[in-house]
């Protein structure tokens, strides 16, 4: 019997026709041109290892957590929580786990302050994390070389007899970057495949009108961090100013409350919703807009509307909204 690594590797490598080919089923014609680093070239086998140890729970302190452990793949990669505490430590975490969607297309930074440069780095951060999967990369290393398959997968991918940690990292990301959504009712309209209902084209306007200049077209992010007016105080020092956003990594006063635009896609099924979860439902989030904006120095000037704070929205709009944001559901892709 195939070991499950074996499946994952046939999968990823039969009928592929070469890495062009498979590149060209990977990464979206819809979405924008993907910027692979250098030093990762795409490879259908490495993206096959990175699927196995991003389920891998063997990777953590206690055997007990993986990748997904925090990032199911039938939520859109995320948790459902507000503030897991899946983790080695089962202690609460102070952020709320994003979803991985369409990542391959992230700039500007990863995580909700942007404190890692790319996805290869950002991989370690859950990985050693006492909170999280809470691994010494040593002890790693010595999983990767006791497991024959990762052994010798690694050693023949990366043309290496030092297996290290630094190759499983590559490997998830290349992952990740697979972790594709462009497939949603909202991606047929774009593609003239389909049409918006009554509703859904009235939604889609009030979000153009509201929205898009943060949660850009076609990814739904701008990949740019701003306050959004969750709270109006960034003094505490607990954590590294954790709460602080942006101002965490720069240090600039600038940047204070500053946090990712987070994309939309799959939204209705990714809740809850904000840096720390803060909000259960999309109702929440409409209200915040409308009625519940912090107001601060660094807050963010698209949301005031003709010199009056928030985004007025009637019910009749808001669901609306809401029927468009329905729209960005991939399906296919969960």
């Amino acid at each position: 019997m195939k070991s499950i690594f074996s499946i994952i590797i046939l999968i990823f490598s039969v009928g592929c026709g070469g890495q062009s080919a498979y590149e060209d089923k990977v990464f979206s014609s819809t979405l924008p041109k993907v910027e692979l680093p250098a030093d990762n070239p795409f490879n259908a086998e490495v993206v096959a290892l990175g699927k196995a140890l991003f389920f891998d729970a063997a990777l953590s302190k206690n055997g007990e957590v993986s990748c997904a452990s925090c990032h199911f793949p039938v939520k859109a990669f995320t948790d459902m929580v507000a503030l897991g505490n899946k983790g080695v430590s089962k202690k609460s975490l102070l952020r709320h786990a994003p979803t991985l969607v369409n990542l391959a297309y992230a700039t500007n930074g990863l995580f909700w302050d942007g404190g890692a440069k790319n996805l290869e780095s950002l991989v370690f951060a859950p990985l050693t994390h006492p909170d999280e999967m809470g691994a010494d990369l040593r002890d790693v290393e010595e999983y990767l070389k006791q497991n024959s398959s990762y052994n010798k997968t690694i050693k023949s991918l990366y043309d290496t007899e030092d297996v290290k940690a630094q190759f499983a990292a590559k490997a998830i990301a290349q992952y990740v970057r697979t972790l594709v959504s462009d497939q949603s009712k909202y991606d047929r309209v774009m593609r003239a495949e389909d049409s918006f209902s009554e509703m859904e084209a009235k939604g889609y306007r009030i979000f153009q009108e509201n929205c898009n200049a943060c949660h850009s077209e076609p990814l739904l992010t701008d990949n740019i961090f701003h306050n959004n007016g969750l709270d109006g105080d960034f003094t505490d020092p607990s954590f590294e100013y954790i709460d602080s956003g942006r101002y965490r990594i720069t240090h600039d006063t600038l940047d204070l409350g500053k946090f990712k635009t987070p994309t939309l896609r799959n939204i209705s099924i990714t809740a809850p919703y904000m840096h720390d979860g803060r909000f259960k439902t999309i109702d929440e989030v409409l209200n915040h807009y409308d009625n519940g904006i912090n107001t601060s120095t660094t807050l963010d000037s698209l949301l005031y509307q003709d010199s009056k704070l928030g985004l007025p929205l009637s019910s009749e709009k808001k669901a609306q909204l809401k029927a468009f944001l329905f729209t960005l559901t991939d399906f296919l892709f969960l």
